[in-house]
């Protein structure tokens, strides 16, 4: 059957809609917003670059970050006021597992409809830095200033921003969530720091010694850290009434991060009266991402709930 020019006029202005729709998405998914037109505290070191790790074309960790950056991920529909979450990479504050804790989780919660970004935060070193204890802190403060100021722009509620970090950005997000209105830099910014929410995918949480990851701890505060800096770094010791409400995961058989940092979180925001939900799945390890197998690989089922519970979803 021939086809009339009226139909022809209608398949090629689909085919260019879709085409246009097509490359808005691959536009939106990729964009790489700077964090700091000038990095607080910042020394330089020529001999300091950034180190890529990838893996068919995918970038899998990265190290030695110097230029700290947001990357956008938009879902294909969006709404108004919608939901917003920063996602934390983890990797001992030694590399981000960029596409595992990363990408990955970007791109689930787009299909959820909720837009996201990827902090690509400085691990802590002396080399590039005043002081490594707070400099992930700085990026992490930053990040969420950034979406808060820019939410209209984007379709955001500014009261609907969650932080989600795994194993050491986990620690980060605590450590936001519980040091987010500590003065650490001069912010360009006037919004708070202050995340809506936090959801800790097997966090390190504290510093103490019986129960941390000892890499992380050792590059946050160094070899031979005092005390009161532990304590300040034990975020189930700076946990207030104030502090964000929270979603927990932990696996009981995880022995490189023991399931007592998301305990003794949990434990100290019920003390505070905080709204917060804790699931220790029986097995599954450590660094499972988005859940690989065994009895953990359900958490993303049950972080979706929990999300539509509190009116983010």
């Amino acid at each position: 059957m021939k086809k009339s020019k009226n139909q022809y006029f209608q398949q090629t202005v689909l085919a260019f809609t879709l085409f246009t729709a097509i490359q808005f998405n691959i536009n939106a998914q990729n964009q790489v917003i700077p964090l700091w037109n000038k990095i607080p505290d910042e020394i330089k070191a020529a001999d300091y670059k950034e180190k890529e790790i990838t893996n068919e074309g995918k970038v899998q960790s990265t190290s030695l970050v110097t230029i700290p950056t947001l990357t956008a991920f938009f879902p294909n529909v969006t709404k108004p006021n919608q939901t917003a979450v920063i996602i934390l990479p983890g990797g001992g504050y030694q590399h981000l597992a960029i596409d595992k804790e990363g990408t990955k989780a970007a791109q689930w919660f787009n299909s959820l409809g909720i837009p996201a970004f990827v902090l690509k935060y400085r691990l802590p070193s002396d080399l590039i830095m005043k002081n490594k204890n707070v400099g992930p802190l700085q990026d992490a403060q930053e990040a969420v200033r950034c979406v808060r100021q820019n939410a209209a722009k984007w379709n955001i509620d500014p009261n609907k921003i969650g932080i989600l970090g795994f194993s050491a950005g986990g620690h980060l997000a605590a450590a936001l969530s519980t040091h987010y209105d500590d003065k650490v830099y001069e912010s360009v910014y006037k919004v708070s720091a202050r995340p809506d929410f936090s959801l800790l995918i097997y966090p390190v949480i504290s510093m103490q010694n019986d129960i941390t990851h000892k890499g992380s701890q050792i590059n946050l505060l160094g070899n031979n850290a005092s005390q009161d800096l532990i304590d300040s770094f034990s975020n189930e010791k700076k946990v207030t009434a104030k502090t964000p409400p929270a979603f927990l995961i932990h696996a009981t058989d995880d022995t490189v991060v023991l399931p007592e940092n998301s305990i003794d979180y949990y434990l100290a925001l019920k003390k505070n009266g905080v709204t917060a939900e804790l699931h220790l799945y029986e097995k599954g390890g450590h660094g499972f991402g988005l859940g690989v197998n065994d009895t953990s690989k359900y958490w993303t089922r049950d972080c979706e709930e929990w999300l539509r519970a509190n009116g983010y979803n």
